[in-house]
């Protein structure tokens, strides 16, 4: 079976960023309304998540110090649901993930998950608030601002989540997730009411991601000012989210799906498959692709293969990765079922590839639209077959990079992604960690 040869496409579209991010969050946490609702000597509780933030650990020690710098005696709490298994160790091990710890913070990180009923929310359901964030004079958050991979609404991925499932516990996770998507969109934001009544939090860092994984905006957003303007920044998320530039695609490589890349594990705003029992995938999502190949499950993803059944065919080393405890938990306290199915599997990147290609409802090889992408966070440079090659052409904002080649192989048929993504995550991981 033959693989199509590839070719190297950047999207080059120019993309707004922060130059120092550690400076710009300082100064954005010292200049905002919410500094001056903090007195010297108020103990700050500090909500951090499992997503893989860019500089996360870095915009962390920021904020701390920014806190410190006010006269505040901030700490840490996971503000992460039911990520790393619902224990306390599995949190610690994933915010230890992104130098998010007492080592490289110096200030105490807790991840007990206790949490406390502080109300009930207009639909009956009752309220739920991490004891430890309950217990501080002020609780801020540090929060990724963009689209949900599950449902639209006037909020998503941001600052009210964390503060209602985040910090809600395995409680409030599963409370709003057992009703499906309407548990998110539309009692999320009704929970959040009873929150900012009931508890003392003071706002959030909105962090802006660009299409490159860049740092693009940072904003602090005041709790009097939170239903008014973070779905203002939820819009602009929306112009600066990174997309594979084609409608329509016969394979989809994907190097690695992982929570550190998308909450679902695999992006469906990227590759255009909702997956949720109930609401059909839609002929309108862009791309249109028929065959989905996943290769591995992120290290970072701590064992949880959430969304792996978004992919049609992975490998057994990907199924193999994956560690029951948070994988079960996650996915039954999310409850979206479907994208977590476990694909047929293959021994090799290379017979897993060929499947793909063998699958994908095109039997005119030299017509195969084929790409190549590390992970579905990282979209800005993509490897493609030359039928794509010839559509960039026509498509501004892309530039095509070099001659094309065969996709690089090791001896046994493991696919080297680094050599062609050698600033992916994966090509990375191995490196030494730059920055505070």
């Amino acid at each position: 079976m033959k693989i199509p040869l590839v070719q190297q496409i950047r999207q080059i579209a120019p993309q707004p960023f922060v130059a120092d991010v550690y400076a710009e969050c300082r100064r954005a946490w010292k200049e905002s309304k919410l500094a001056a609702r903090i007195r010297p000597g108020m103990t700050i509780a500090v909500g951090c998540g499992s997503r893989g933030i860019k500089n996360h650990g870095m915009l962390a020690k920021a904020t701390v110090d920014a806190l410190l710098e006010l006269g505040a005696k901030p700490f840490v709490v996971a503000a992460m649901g039911s990520h790393g298994g619902a224990s306390p160790e599995g949190q610690r091990n994933l915010l230890a993930h992104y130098r998010i710890d007492e080592a490289h913070l110096g200030v105490p990180v807790k991840t007990e998950m206790d949490a406390v009923q502080v109300g009930t929310n207009s639909w009956g359901e009752p309220v739920w608030h991490d004891r430890n964030a309950l217990a501080a004079d002020g609780l801020v958050t540090v929060s990724r601002i963009k689209p949900h991979t599950d449902f639209r609404g006037d909020f998503e991925s941001g600052i009210l989540k964390m503060l209602v499932i985040g910090l809600g516990k395995r409680h409030g996770a599963d409370q709003h997730h057992r009703w499906g998507i309407r548990g998110l969109r539309d009692m999320m934001p009704e929970t959040a009411k009873t929150l900012l009544a009931n508890t003392k939090f003071l706002g959030g860092l909105g962090i802006l991601e660009n299409a490159r994984e860049q740092t693009a905006k940072l904003e602090v957003v005041d709790r009097d000012d939170l239903f008014t303007r973070e779905p203002q920044l939820l819009q602009e998320a929306f112009g600066l989210l990174g997309r594979i530039p084609f409608d329509q695609l016969d394979v989809l490589i994907i190097g690695e799906c992982g929570k550190n890349y998308s909450g679902a594990g695999i992006d469906p705003n990227v590759v255009g498959r909702l997956l949720i029992e109930g609401h059909p995938h839609l002929e309108t999502n862009r791309p249109q692709i028929t065959r989905i190949g996943c290769l591995d499950i992120s290290p970072d993803s701590d064992g949880n293969g959430t969304g792996i059944g978004i992919a049609d065919l992975t490998t057994a080393r990907a199924l193999k990765s994956i560690w029951n405890v948070p994988f079960e938990m996650n996915n039954l306290t999310a409850r979206f079922l479907w994208r977590s199915k476990l694909p047929f599997s293959f021994g090799t990147d290379r017979e897993c590839i060929e499947a793909c290609v063998d699958s994908c409802w095109n039997p005119i090889f030299d017509r195969i639209r084929f790409a190549v992408i590390p992970n579905t966070l990282e979209v800005a440079d993509l490897w493609v077959s030359a039928p794509l090659i010839d559509e960039a052409k026509t498509i501004s904002g892309l530039e095509i990079v070099g001659e094309p080649r065969e996709l690089p192989f090791d001896a046994v048929g493991g696919f080297r992604q680094e050599l062609l993504f050698p600033e992916c995550v994966r090509a990375l991981r191995g490196r030494p960690k730059r920055g505070h």
